[in-house]
């Protein structure tokens, strides 16, 4: 039978993924809340006309 006790004694977690974690966190990702924000921001300044969409199609932007 398993004795967890002894096995969790031995357990040592890999440096790998311990450099990993540490990447991951260190990373300052935009979730959809940043995202949001800043096209609200855009939108009261102004700023999002610079912003314009191409249709595929025409190449003209989208106003």
């Amino acid at each position: 039978m398993i004795n967890f006790e002894e096995e969790l004694k031995k357990f040592h977690p890999s440096l790998e993924i311990e450099d990993a974690e540490e990447m991951i966190y260190n990373q300052d990702l935009d979730d959809m809340a940043d995202v949001l924000v800043r096209l609200l921001k855009d939108a009261g300044t102004g700023e999002s006309d610079r912003h314009q969409t191409v249709r595929p199609d025409s190449r003209t932007p989208r106003n």
